[in-house]
């Protein structure tokens, strides 16, 4: 029964290659011509996929009772905390020889200690080069003393069709390396994810916690994409896992090699063409509608205006602001794709010069010192630099939150990176040294206004 089921799934797997009339009608004669495996495939690139360990000191409240405002005001009741270590697990992909590895940036998000384990168990000590949030990518460098280590080359991500056969390496929960296969399933997901740079390849490959930042390879041994996240109502795979494309990560890890990534700036914002608008408008429900074309911006100097519809970039569609985003992201500065764009009812062919987003404003980034409720924020100016660093709009002006020190009393009182300070005490903040000047005036009262996702939040604090 072995045998004949092996003999029925390779003349499946087989049936998609070109063979001639004789080849098509001949009976297997022996169980090497039966037998189809993938085996070489692994050999060449399970070396090159790594373990990634974290360790992470957290403080945990000894007794949740005292975290209630009514204890600590009236009974003058402190919280106690301890340290307690949080360790996580992922996987990762050796690309360059010298020790650079790529993985998820959730892998290693906020860990003190990164330990990278080899396939042949090796163990080495990482340090982070480059990490974003926004694409959930970082890179790690392990010292390997002049050792050259096995790499995983970059495939063409775009290359890839729904049905082409994939494999996914990785650690899942942790039981050691694992290959599984699968198909490419979709491309282009976007709706998965609330980051402006996501554009997913979604595979049944069973993917699993601890997948996150291993390989999902072509049968050839290239990189197609980084293992990411999975859909699941359990925790376990159930046939849909999403990873990002190799030619995203390539570009993330040559921007690692070159002092940090910029990515480009399109300069517009927009939305999808759903059916309700395209019906209204008399188009087809394709693209992406324009509704913020920013002054002196790549897409403002091509000539692009508001109304205008964006319906492919370098030949690829886009039907979303983060496909549009991922096809300008994986370009550095200075490129100009081809932009078809639907205008006045007219289709045509733009060429848009592409630039980083411009710090119109300096950064001035400062950490808020003293005894005040932003004590422990990281602030800056904002410009379209900042902003879309942040993912908030372009043309937003004023100082933005960017980061927040455990432990301070800017993250007890809640803030987040992307607050925006709008007021302090009803002087109105433009920028970093308003901010500072309007805290140390303030004498042991602050009424802050803060904008968050579009809303004004108000916080008064005394003391």
């Amino acid at each position: 029964m072995k045998t004949i089921l092996g003999a029925v799934l390779a003349a499946g797997l087989l049936a998609a290659l070109p063979l001639s009339a004789s080849a098509q009608t001949a009976v297997p004669q022996s169980m090497g011509q039966v037998q189809m495996t993938f085996a070489p495939v692994v050999k060449k690139v399970i070396p090159a996929v790594v373990n990634v360990y974290t360790r992470t000191v957290v403080q945990q409240q000894v007794n949740p009772v005292f975290a209630d405002p009514f204890f600590q005001r009236f009974f003058g009741v402190n919280p106690q905390f301890r340290d307690r270590v949080q360790q996580s697990l992922g996987s990762g992909v050796i690309v360059r020889s010298d020790g650079l590895v790529i993985t998820n940036n959730h892998v290693i998000d906020g860990a003190q200690d990164i330990v990278v384990a080899l396939s042949d168990k090796r163990e080495f000590k990482a340090r982070v080069v480059q990490a974003d949030k926004r694409i959930d990518l970082a890179v790690l460098k392990i010292e390997t003393k002049g050792e050259k280590l096995p790499v995983i080359s970059f495939g063409d991500s775009d290359k890839l069709q729904v049905g082409d056969l994939v494999l996914a390496v990785g650690d899942p929960f942790g039981v050691g390396q694992t290959v599984t296969m699968g198909i490419v399933s979709a491309l282009a997901r976007t709706q998965v994810s609330a980051s402006d740079y996501q554009f997913f390849i979604q595979t049944d490959a069973a993917v699993n916690p601890g997948n996150s930042g291993g390989a999902l390879v072509t049968t050839d041994g290239k990189l197609a994409g980084i293992n990411t996240m999975i859909y699941s109502r359990t925790g376990g795979s159930v046939g849909i896992g999403f990873a990002i494309p190799a030619n995203l990560v390539r570009r993330f890890v040559d921007g690692a090699n070159s002092g940090g990534v910029k990515f480009t700036w399109f300069g517009a914002d927009g939305q999808a063409v759903t059916s309700d608008i395209a019906r209204s408008l008399g188009v087809p429900p394709n693209g992406v509608l324009l509704k913020n074309v920013y002054k002196d911006g790549p897409a403002a100097d091509a000539g692009l205006k508001v109304g205008d519809i964006v319906l492919a970039v370098d030949g690829y569609p886009v039907d979303d602001m983060q496909a549009l985003n991922y096809r300008i992201a994986v370009h550095k500065a200075g490129d100009a794709p081809s932009v078809k764009v639907r205008s006045n009812g007219q289709v045509r062919d733009v060429s848009v010069t592409l630039e980083v987003p411009p710090e119109t404003t300096p950064r001035d980034a400062r950490t808020i010192g003293g005894r005040n409720p932003l004590t422990g924020a990281r602030v800056e100016n904002l410009s379209p630099a900042t902003a879309t660093d942040l993912g908030l709009d372009p043309d937003a002006s004023g100082v933005v939150i960017v980061g927040i020190a455990p432990n301070t009393l800017a993250a007890r009182y809640g803030f987040q990176a992307g607050d925006a300070i709008r007021g302090v005490n009803g002087q109105r903040i433009d920028s970093v040294g308003d901010l500072e000047q309007a805290l140390a005036a303030a004498r042991g009262r602050w009424d802050l206004a803060v904008e968050r996702n579009g809303q004004i939040l108000r916080l008064s604090v005394s003391g």
